[in-house]
């Protein structure tokens, strides 16, 4: 018994860990460790509150491969909550904090209200643009290029895609942008730039979002390659000072690249990582910026769930 009683305590420990600092998926996995329960039984509690979610989705959660979106499974989420007896809204805020892997935005500093508003503001968008919880696209390679401006601004990006289809019929891409603090969406712009034409755009003042959908001249089929090319012009807030991407799930290689411009150098930059927005960050490692090349870069050749950016600091 005491070593069973020592089990728990641990188990505890841990599940208290993960919902003060996620991910999500991380939480998820210790609270129903810490319960006992098999996925089967946490299946057949949620039918109990009618809400339908199978046992590969829960384990597909837990594991971190996939982030409840649907509003079904939002519903799943609250009702989890309880059914762990878990404090309410723990695992939705974290869901929140980790919302939307294209979404790149500042982490530090942001409210817990904040996030969720920027999650609402972006789910509104999307359905504007009625873009499905699943593209059908597997990202087989994602490499950015960060503009900076001369008044320290960030003056846009570039973004080249390849991506595999995993269902038939995928024609799109549908991309998100998120400016820096006070700038304005509705002077930023879009441009296609290779192997595809930009579609509609929708834009919210509050959260600084942009959202373009970027159409193919092609249905993909299941199993198809494609390489696409899109741009976003900003340059509408202040003084920039990091640029970072979210991912939810495992995935291909990412690279970034920050170009500066030659007479705004920074005095140092460096990369890091997070486990999620609420948590410490950490994989600090420096990166030299030369006046020839006025650029910094990181590659990931895997990304993992969680964060991973460039932070540089001015004179």
């Amino acid at each position: 018994m005491p070593h069973a009683t020592q089990q728990a305590d641990v188990a505890t420990a841990e599940l208290d860990t993960a919902l003060r600092g996620g991910p999500f998926h991380v939480a998820l996995r210790a609270a129903i460790a810490a319960r006992g329960l098999p996925l089967q039984r946490v299946q057949h509690h949620l039918s109990r509150y009618g809400v339908k979610v199978g046992v590969t989705s829960l384990s597909y959660w837990q594991q971190g491969a996939r982030r409840p979106q649907r509003p079904e499974s939002l519903r799943a989420v609250r009702a989890l909550e309880e059914i762990l007896r878990l404090p309410d809204e723990s695992l939705i805020r974290l869901l929140a904090e980790t919302a939307e892997p294209a979404l790149a935005r500042r982490s530090g500093g942001r409210s817990y209200r904040s996030l969720v508003e920027t999650s609402d503001a972006l789910r509104r968008l999307l359905t504007g643009l009625d873009a499905p919880p699943d593209s059908g696209l597997q990202t087989l390679g994602h490499h950015e290029r960060i503009r900076l401006g001369a008044r320290r601004e960030l003056a846009g990006r570039e973004s080249q895609h390849i991506v595999r289809a995993h269902r038939d019929g995928v024609d799109r891409f549908v991309a998100v942008h998120q400016g820096d603090t006070e700038c304005a969406p509705e002077s930023m712009s879009v441009h296609a730039l290779e192997n595809c034409r930009a579609g509609r755009v929708r834009r919210d003042h509050g959260t600084g979002l942009l959202v373009a959908e970027f159409l193919f001249d092609t249905r993909l089929r299941a199993g198809d390659t494609f390489l696409f090319r899109y741009g976003v012009e900003d340059g509408t807030a202040g003084v920039s000072r990091e640029y970072l991407r979210a991912f939810d799930s495992a995935g291909g290689q990412y690279a970034l690249q920050v170009r500066f411009d030659a007479d705004a150098l920074p005095v140092r930059c460096h990369r890091f990582t997070q486990q999620s927005a609420a948590a410490p960050r950490g994989g600090r490692q420096e990166l030299a910026v030369s006046p020839r090349h006025r650029s910094v870069h990181l590659v990931e050749p895997r990304v993992r769930p969680g964060i991973v950016g460039i932070a540089w600091d001015w004179e």
